[in-house]
């Protein structure tokens, strides 16, 4: 009995120390661009899902049952299992806790009925093999979620509006890629600080009356959903450009 508990103490250890490793490794690589973001995502997921569960779990019996831990180590590799896996599903609920109770959606537009679109794939080449049109399945869910994203009305003729909001694209640290003063459009990209995943965002700028009607859609490359991010860039760039 003594020797199985010590396994199950080990098995607890390396699970945490490969959570970790995958962790590390994910997130690691994506940083120096040694492979894709959702490739050091999968592992970032595969490490605190896996790893978490497997080091709590296997630890934590291994605590319960104390006292048939008879080894010189066993106590120490149970107690470390269990910290790592705390460690690793504290961090997974972080992630995942940011978005909320985000619907699973990744392309999001102040103008339901008729979306802004991105410039071409002859203007920017990474939209290149990728579909830039506005899923209309999303139209319900958007109204029902982000009820407060609208079209921004404001006082400015045209182009100085247009200006206002390449200057607070540009303050928000978003990279411009394409821009048309004469259509009073352009887009941009925002690059998330750990997994560096891409999203696309895009700026209209219509004449209404003597002021101008803004619109903006954001769009993530990867994934199916994006927990709020792109609802809250629309909220942060419309409140910092009504301000400006």
């Amino acid at each position: 009995m003594a020797s199985q508990r010590s396994r199950l103490a080990t098995a607890g250890y390396f699970c945490g120390i490969v959570g970790i490793a995958c962790l590390v490794i994910g997130i690691g690589g994506i940083q120096i661009r040694l492979f894709p973001p959702m490739l050091g995502f999968g592992l970032f997921a595969l490490g605190t899902i896996t790893g978490g569960i497997g080091a709590t779990l296997l630890g934590g019996i291994a605590l319960i049952r104390k006292k048939h831990l008879t080894g010189p180590d066993d106590l120490k590799r149970a107690q470390t299992a269990t910290a790592l896996g705390a460690i690793l599903l504290i961090l997974l609920f972080l992630s995942a806790g940011t978005g909320g109770d985000a619907p699973p959606i990744n392309d999001i537009t102040t103008d339901l009925a008729n979306p802004p679109a991105f410039a071409s794939a002859d203007a920017v080449p990474a939209y290149e093999g990728r579909d830039m049109s506005y899923p209309p399945d999303f139209v319900p869910i958007v109204k029902t979620a982000y009820p407060d994203l609208k079209p921004t009305l404001v006082g400015l003729p045209p182009d100085q509006a247009y200006e206002n909001a390449l200057a607070t694209a540009r303050a928000l640290g978003l990279q411009i890629v394409w821009q048309s003063a004469s259509e009073r459009r352009f887009d941009a990209i925002d690059v998330t600080t750990v997994f560096r995943f891409v999203d696309d965002f895009t700026v209209r700028v219509i004449r209404a009356g003597s002021g101008s009607v803004i619109d903006v859609r954001s769009k993530s490359r990867d994934g199916q959903g994006d927990l709020g991010t792109n609802a809250k860039r629309i909220r942060e760039f419309l409140t910092q450009l009504k301000d400006s």
